[in-house]
């Protein structure tokens, strides 16, 4: 079970408040029928000392694409969600972190259409470790492919991140760890490998790295993060269908997220991956993400938006 989230202070519809004030409505629309967006965000201190945010642009980006797919208008511009991202972060003290951007519908009318309810807003920064755990960054975690079946493209909108579509995560991953596993790999309508509860999926055969295409998953930031990273150091990339039983048979597999940073996976569904352990690729990969967000190779500085 895991410890209750607390914090200094709260960014709330463009202000902050005390972190037990940021309150909203028992009618809130969001919380009722789950039309919101969020993001998911990292910080990381770097090597010189300093704070370093991960991708911010594209996160930000990101969630206003989700809120513009789910007909949101977010009343407050990129700018402003970006130095209240920073601004959480100094706040509440952290020197490293995760942030959780949130854009969802106030309370007023109900029923499906939410009508003139208003748009609010919140960051909220707080200390979070390794998602799979210490030991499962370096030994690798358990999978089992969920009898849940991820949303067809035209169910939901895969380019969005939207908070009610986290129901079927939930299912898969509460699924999967009362079955005792770490996590869930979902599959698509056609049965094709789609990705985890919350993270993207690669496989690794002789050599060469496969992850599925774009069109019915998440495109993650980090999944396109260890995309680049992996071509600039010659490895062979692919995005293109993968099949269950290529699961099985994959000398390496590992997961990508903001929250899962690059996981290994040593057994899906009793089946042993590769050596059952971290393979040498994933953890090449490891080594150079871990880099990147430490400040440690200068080549990817774009990336690191520093507090």
């Amino acid at each position: 079970m895991g410890a209750r989230i607390q914090g200094e202070r709260i960014w709330l519809d463009g202000r902050m408040v005390p972190w037990d004030e940021a309150r909203v409505h028992v009618l809130t629309h969001t919380l009722h029928y789950g039309l919101g967006v969020f993001e998911g965000i990292r910080c990381y201190r770097t090597d010189d000392g300093r704070s370093a945010v991960f991708r911010l642009p594209e996160h930000v980006r990101r969630l206003f694409e989700s809120a513009h797919i789910n007909l949101m208008s977010i009343p407050f511009s990129r700018e402003v969600v970006t130095q209240a991202v920073i601004d959480s972060l100094r706040e509440n003290g952290l020197a490293e972190g995760y942030i959780r951007p949130l854009a969802f519908i106030g309370d007023g009318v109900m029923g499906l259409n939410p009508a003139d309810n208003p748009v609010r807003v919140a960051v909220v920064a707080w200390a979070w470790g390794k998602y799979l755990g210490e030991e499962g960054m370096e030994r690798g975690i358990r999978c089992r492919v969920s009898s849940f079946t991820r949303h067809h493209v035209n169910a939901k909108m895969a380019k969005g991140k939207t908070c009610g579509d986290y129901v079927n995560s939930i299912l898969a991953k509460r699924e999967a760890l009362l079955d005792g596993y770490d996590e869930a790999i979902l599959l698509d309508a056609t049965g094709l490998v789609a990705e985890a509860s919350g993270e993207n999926l690669f496989v690794v055969r002789e050599g060469e790295i496969k992850t599925p295409p774009a069109a019915n998953v998440l495109e993650g930031i980090t999944r396109a993060s260890v995309i680049e990273i992996a071509r600039d150091k010659g490895m062979t990339v692919s995005e293109a269908p993968i099949t269950r039983d290529e699961l099985y048979v994959a000398d390496e597999v590992f997961l990508t997220g903001t929250a899962a940073e690059v996981t290994p996976v040593r057994e899906i569904d009793h089946r042993q991956v590769g050596a059952g352990r971290r393979g040498p690729i994933t953890k090449a990969l490891q080594d150079a993400f871990f880099d990147v967000v430490a400040g440690r190779n200068r080549k990817y500085d774009r990336w690191l938006s520093y507090v």
